[in-house]
C-alpha cells in the first residue's frame, strides 16, 4: 500500500511540474508575440556626455528617439537617479514612425564629476529603458 501511495505522489508531482512548465511556456510565448507587435523606442544615443562645463552653464540636453515599432508608445513616467536631474517629455502617444524627445536638465550649480541615470517607463517592447548622462562641472574662475 505504501508503494502505491509513493507512486501516486510521484505521479502527482510530475504532473504538477509539467503543468507549471506548460503555463510558463504559454505565458512566455504570449509575451514574445505581444512584444513583436509593440512600439520600439530607438534612441539616437542612450548616453549624453556633457563633457566639461562651467558652473551654472545651461544643463539642458535632449535625447531624441523614434518609434520604430508597430504600435503607439505612451511614456508613463521618467525617473532620474537624483533630484539634480529633471526630465520633461510628451504625454501624448508617439505613433509608429514618429520622432519625439526627452529633455533632461542637470543642475549645473553642483561642482564636480557626475554620472546619472534616467529610466523611461512605457508600453514599448523594452518597458524600462535606461539612459545616462555624465560630465564634469568646473567652478568659474574669478578674474
Amino acid at each position: 500500500m505504501k508503494h502505491s501511495m509513493n507512486t501516486l505522489q510521484s505521479a502527482k508531482s510530475k504532473f504538477l511540474l509539467l503543468f507549471c512548465l506548460f503555463v510558463y511556456a504559454t505565458n512566455f510565448s504570449q509575451d514574445v508575440a505581444t512584444n513583436a507587435n509593440a512600439g520600439v523606442l530607438s534612441f539616437e544615443s542612450d548616453e549624453i556626455d556633457y563633457g566639461t562645463i562651467h558652473q551654472n552653464d545651461n544643463g539642458e540636453r535632449t535625447f531624441t528617439f523614434t518609434n520604430t515599432g508597430k504600435a503607439p508608445i505612451v511614456i508613463s513616467n521618467v525617473k532620474t537617479s537624483c533630484g539634480c536631474t529633471v526630465p520633461s517629455y510628451s504625454k501624448t502617444p508617439i505613433l509608429p514612425g514618429q520622432t519625439s524627445e526627452i529633455k533632461v536638465k542637470y543642475a549645473t550649480n553642483r561642482l564636480g564629476a557626475f554620472k546619472k541615470t534616467i529610466t523611461v517607463m512605457s508600453n514599448a517592447s523594452e518597458s524600462n529603458k535606461m539612459l545616462k548622462i555624465k560630465g564634469e562641472v568646473l567652478a568659474i574662475e574669478e578674474q
